[in-house]
C-alpha cells in the first residue's frame, strides 16, 4: 500500500453541475486493485468473468467488498472498519477509499483529466480486447498507483446522491469496456450496493500516516 498525505480535493458532478471541496486525513491505498488471488486467500471464493490469479477481482458487490475488508482485517489482527453498513473512522482495518481519497490518489498532483496518455496508463475499450488484464501492467501515476483509470471500476465508500438514488454507491475510474471519455479522474458512476458487475472491482484503503 502507498502512503498519501492528508489534504483537500475538489469533486464535481456533471449531472448536477455541482462542485464541492472535501478535506481528508493521511491514508494508505492499494497500489493496484485487489486481485482474484488476494480475494480467494481471504474468502475462499474466486468471482470474475475471466479467471486469473493476477487479474483484478470483479463481479463483487459493494457488500461483498465490505465483508472482505472486515475479514482481511480480522486475519491480520486489525480492528474491522465496518459494523453493518456503518464505518468506524477510528478503526485501523481495511476499508474502501472515500471518493475524495480516490480522486486525490488518481490525480497524484496533476490537474488534467488523466495522469498520462490513456493508451499507456489504462486498459479501456480501445486497447483491452474487451476483457480485463493483469493488474499493474500499465504505467503508474507519479505516486506509484496503477490502474486508477481503466481495467475495472473501483467501488468507493460514498453514497452517490441519497436524495435521488437512495443507497447507490459511487464507482470511480472507468473499466476495460468503457470508451475513453469514461476513463477520467473526475468521472463518477453509481451502482446499487447489491449489484455485481463484470467490470467493477475495488482497491483497499486504511487509515495511516505517510
Amino acid at each position: 500500500m502507498i502512503s498519501v498525505p492528508g489534504g483537500r480535493t475538489t469533486l464535481s458532478d456533471r449531472r448536477t453541475q455541482r462542485s464541492w471541496d472535501v478535506e481528508f486525513d493521511s491514508y494508505l491505498l492499494g497500489a493496484v486493485p485487489v486481485t482474484q488471488a488476494e480475494y480467494a486467500e481471504v474468502t475462499g471464493e474466486r468471482p470474475g468473468s475471466v479467471p486469473g490469479e493476477r487479474l483484478p477481482v470483479e463481479s463483487v458487490s459493494w457488500w461483498d467488498v465490505v465483508r472482505y475488508c472486515n475479514a482481511r482485517s480480522e486475519r491480520e489482527g486489525l480492528r474491522p472498519a465496518y459494523q453493518g453498513g456503518e464505518w468506524d473512522p477510528d478503526a485501523d482495518g481495511y476499508r474502501l477509499p472515500t471518493e475524495a481519497e480516490w480522486e486525490n490518489a488518481c490525480r497524484a498532483g496533476t490537474s488534467g483529466p488523466r495522469y498520462g496518455e490513456l493508451d499507456e496508463i489504462a486498459w479501456y475499450r480501445g486497447n483491452s480486447g474487451e476483457r480485463p488484464h493483469e493488474v499493474g501492467t500499465r504505467a503508474p501515476n507519479a505516486w506509484g498507483f496503477h490502474d486508477m483509470l481503466g481495467n475495472v471500476w473501483d467501488w468507493c465508500w460514498d453514497v452517490y446522491d441519497a436524495e435521488v438514488y437512495g443507497e447507490y454507491r459511487v464507482l470511480r475510474g472507468g473499466g476495460w469496456f468503457d470508451e475513453q471519455w469514461s476513463c477520467r479522474a473526475s468521472v463518477r458512476r453509481r451502482s446499487h450496493p447489491d449489484l455485481k458487475i463484470e467490470d467493477v472491482g475495488f482497491r483497499v484503503a486504511r487509515n495511516g500516516r505517510p
